[in-house]
């Protein structure tokens, strides 16, 4: 590991021009030392062309190249190879802004208490109108990621810097296609995320009309058994950080639990609709988990099954909050 050098992994699949930016706007960081670690997760354009040719023109480039494999898979195998004390995770279609680096690595070097630094992100519509206020929750001061990532991942990808240190404690990311991200920070949340706020803005995530991984068919049988994989660890991660069933925000995940074991149904995923229904229980309490609309629920699927009584999921969201 060499001291204070920041290591930037770029996953990027077909998106020769947004790389260039992205790229670009690391190289515009008033902070040294950095390094660039690009991964072409199988392109079947030019971006392996142009990832080379940022790595001839710059010495902090650094190129690997995989088959298809996936952000998760594509991010750790630039972790592998990453020198550096910190580490940025960079999706190709985010910029960072020149300070980024000098506010976030200056945080965390006063306060060794801390494993991730964040700032406030701006979002970019496709109109290219910006939000006025920052997105998300990164205009709040939090002290650490849980409990509070179990009700979302409340900032986006480029914006932490994380410290080496814990990514390494936390150990590989997953080949999940989806939610891959919410389950990471999850991980690292589990391990420690203390968490170093800079009140200023760090990071520009723009919407576009290019591909991207969290659009598609959202009742697809592959993306509810994606999501149901990341919903599973990131509930036993909570649970590993110690999290109770009385915590307000371990009862949102709860009911985001039980919702999604009701979309797995309608979608005829019976394994991970049984798998997440006792998850929800369980994640709701002893005396919660008992409660009507989880008996109902289970009785209507006794007679009906999960995919029928999945789709009626809209009664028993009625029901939850008639007895909540």
């Amino acid at each position: 590991m060499v001291e204070g050098l920041v290591s930037t992994i770029i996953p990027v699949f077909n998106r020769p021009k947004m790389l260039q930016q992205a790229v670009a706007s690391v190289l515009a960081q008033s902070y040294r030392p950095i390094e660039i670690i690009i991964v072409d997760d199988g392109s079947t354009d030019n971006t392996h062309q142009i990832a080379e040719t940022l790595a001839r023109q710059h010495d902090e480039i650094h190129v690997l190249h995989q088959k298809n494999s996936g952000p998760g898979v594509a991010r750790e195998a630039g972790r592998q190879i990453a020198r550096g004390e910190f580490i940025q995770y960079l999706d190709s279609d985010d910029l960072l802004l020149p300070e980024k680096f000098s506010l976030q690595v200056r945080g965390l070097q006063k306060n060794y208490e801390c494993d991730v630094a964040y700032g406030m992100t701006r979002y970019r519509h496709r109109s290219g109108m910006v939000e006025p206020v920052p997105w998300k929750r990164s205009g709040e001061r939090i002290a650490k990621m849980f409990p509070s990532f179990l009700e979302s991942r409340w900032w986006d990808t480029p914006n932490p810097l994380y410290r080496t240190a814990i990514c390494s404690k936390a150990g590989p990311w997953t080949d999940l296609s989806l939610e891959e991200d919410w389950e990471y920070d999850c991980r690292i949340a589990a391990t420690g995320g203390v968490l170093c706020y800079v009140p200023e803005y760090v990071c520009e995530v723009r919407d576009h009309n290019s591909q991207r991984l969290c659009k598609g068919e959202r009742r697809s049988q592959q993306r509810m058994q994606q999501r149901a994989m990341a919903h599973e660890l990131i509930y036993h991660h909570a649970l590993r950080a110690g999290i109770s069933p009385d915590v307000p925000e371990m009862q949102h995940f709860a009911r985001e639990l039980f919702l999604l074991c009701r979309q797995c149904g309608a979608a005829g995923l019976p394994t991970e609709a049984k798998m997440l229904f006792a998850l929800a229980r369980q994640a709701s309490g002893e005396q919660r988990g008992k409660g009507l609309d989880f008996r109902v629920f289970y009785l209507l699927k006794s007679i009906f099954g999960w995919k029928l009584v999945g789709r009626g999921s809209r009664l028993f969201d009625v029901l939850r909050n008639s007895f909540s």
